[in-house]
């Protein structure tokens, strides 16, 4: 070559990792997947450039977080609104166990998550290379696929080798295999040097996308290797149906259909219709009620009360529960007496009075409970001043009502409609929540495959990007308590460059961890014991950060504040502080 030519990126030959990173994402592209959430790191700069390549060309979204933790929870929230398989590349190390937590969640919830962890090659393993470790394998059993693989040498047999690899990793994680869909672990290797040269793009890729969003057809989840029948119930049995977390739909068209009283907790997407019944906990331990159910079908993976697995484990209880996929599923006392991929109910006359009872006995309750009553308007235009004045001191009274939790979970479940979405941390609020909000037909997200604090943060802004890019027009709502607020503060730390989304962030700061209060042991502990090791109460300033993390702040100790806040048109995320009494 003569002095000053120059060979432009496009004409270099690229680095076998270069090379096969980008073989690897085409063949995910080709398959259905569109987002890819990086966290920054040496020994994964083949696939992190190759996916900000690959975005640059319209092919991806890129979301890039710092800290895997993080990372692992946003792309669950990615995947579980947009029900797609979502990629993380992360580095070597620490790096790969950080995701540990989002994986054991996206196990348990059946998530499809496909996890691209960088390595050192096979001659550095095992010598004490720095930041290296035994990943292969290290998620266990939470994985529906895993391959550790040998780091690429440019050999022309690895380009299909990649797409392969993509293949099995977007089958599995979409449900292909006994367990259903989950996380897929692909371990790959990469010897120096770790990236280098032009990515190529093929445009028939790009072509092929539409021009609405980038997307094209979704991948469909290949047939689970169980095989559970469908069944046909009889109307024989006094029944019930009881709708777990993500039980969808479903439940309550069989509800519906059989004329069954429906037990819908508030996260299983079935919480609406007119066989719902929301005192359903204390109606379960009502012997002319609860004690007299003959049959229970189940949906989804119920976690929010005892009632329920105390009556699925009751002696001559016929139990079905309904899980078209899955390895596992829900059976305390495993006495349920069949597992079933679908169920409908034979045609026939409903039972009125047993349906009936259950409607007026959860509708009593929600009337003598309740505490909001119709302003008196005939008072309100009444001649006599006195009356007036009265009038609007009830009024003035009721918008200065101090908060208390079920406040702010009705006002929170006031504010949500279907366009909007509701996440819900694993606090005490959404037990709140779950005990006395009525029926509405939104869309409602909990982590409770494990039930855990983790990431709730960064798995709202997560569902917050997918729902929104996708055309949503409304805010989601992310209601947490204060210990699950900070266990993910890092969370708030938005990405540069990405536009954030419309979330609030509700804290309910009642300086503690009081969901502790429900145990046995609240009542016999020392209480400075139970306050330092359980409840283990912090003092923190929220609006500081907030601040810090470039969110907007509102602090709410009124109904009137509340809804004021909940109600705001804001571009900024915001975090909207309550105080609560413990």
């Amino acid at each position: 070559m003569s002095d000053g030519q120059r060979t432009s990126p496009e004409d270099q030959s690229p680095a076998p990792s270069t090379a096969f990173a980008a073989a690897l994402l085409e063949g995910l592209v080709r398959r259905g997947v569109r987002d890819v959430v990086v966290a920054p790191g040496s020994r994964s700069q083949a696939l992190a450039l190759a996916a900000a390549a690959f975005e640059r060309a319209g092919a991806i979204a890129v979301h890039v977080r710092i800290d895997e933790r993080a990372a692992g929870f946003f792309a669950l929230g990615l995947a579980v609104e947009s029900r797609r398989p979502v990629a993380i590349v992360v580095t070597s190390g620490t790096a790969v166990a950080n995701l540990h937590p989002a994986v054991l969640e996206a196990h348990h919830s059946l998530v499809p998550l496909i996890l691209l962890t960088a390595d050192r090659p096979e001659e550095l393993r095992g010598i004490r290379s720095n930041q290296t470790t035994a990943q292969p394998g290290i998620f266990a059993k939470a994985t529906r696929f895993a391959v550790d693989v040998a780091a690429p040498s440019g050999l022309r047999s690895e380009s299909r080798a990649a797409d392969e690899l993509a293949d099995n990793a977007v089958s599995f994680a979409a449900g292909r295999g006994e367990a259903g869909a989950g996380p897929v672990h692909l371990n790959l290797a990469f010897r120096e040097p770790l990236s280098s040269g032009f990515v190529h793009v093929p445009h028939q890729l790009v072509d092929a996308l539409t021009d609405e969003g980038g997307l094209v057809t979704p991948p469909a989840a290949a047939p689970t290797a169980v095989y559970r029948p469908s069944i046909l119930l009889d109307r024989d049995k006094r029944t019930v149906v009881i709708a777990g977390h993500a039980a969808g739909p479903a439940a309550e068209s069989l509800a519906h259909a059989g004329g069954w009283p429906l037990i819908a907790e508030v996260s299983s997407d079935a919480r609406y219709g007119r066989n719902l019944v929301v005192a359903y906990r204390r109606l379960l331990a009502d012997p002319a009620l609860g004690g007299r159910i003959e049959r229970a079908v189940v949906f989804g993976h119920p976690t929010l009360s005892r009632e329920v697995p105390a009556l699925l484990s009751r002696e001559g209880m016929d139990v079905t529960v309904v899980a078209p996929t899955g390895g596992e599923v829900y059976n305390p006392g495993r006495r349920a007496v069949r597992v079933v991929s679908a169920v409908s109910v034979v045609e026939g006359p409903v039972d009125r009075q047993w349906l009936g009872s259950w409607i007026t006995a959860s509708r009593g309750i929600a009337e003598a409970e309740s505490r909001d009553s119709a302003p008196d308007l005939e008072a309100a235009r009444s001649h006599d001043p006195a009356e007036r004045l009265a009038y609007v001191k009830a009024e003035f009274s009721a918008v200065r009502q101090p908060i208390d939790r079920r406040l702010l979970v009705e006002a929170v479940w006031r504010a949500t409609w279907p366009h909007d979405r509701l996440v819900l941390g694993a606090s005490r609020l959404i037990r709140e929540a779950d005990a006395v909000v009525g029926g509405k037909k939104v869309r409602v997200h909990a982590n409770r495959g494990l039930a855990g604090i983790d990431g709730t943060i960064s798995t709202a802004l997560g569902i917050a990007t997918a729902s929104q890019r996708a055309g949503g027009a409304g805010v989601t709502r992310v209601l947490v308590g204060d210990l699950t607020a900070l266990h993910d503060i890092g969370g708030l730390l938005l990405a540069a460059g990405e536009t954030p989304p419309r979330l609030q962030l509700v804290v309910g700061d009642d300086g503690g961890g009081t969901i502790f209060d429900g145990l046995e042991v609240a009542t016999s502990a020392r209480k400075d014991d139970i306050d330092r090791v359980l409840y283990t109460p912090r003092s923190v300033d929220f609006e500081a950060l907030a601040r810090g993390f470039g969110w907007g702040h509102a602090r709410a100790t009124t109904r009137a504040e509340l809804d004021q806040a909940l109600t705001a048109q804001t571009s900024a995320p915001t975090l909207i502080e309550v105080p609560l009494e413990r």
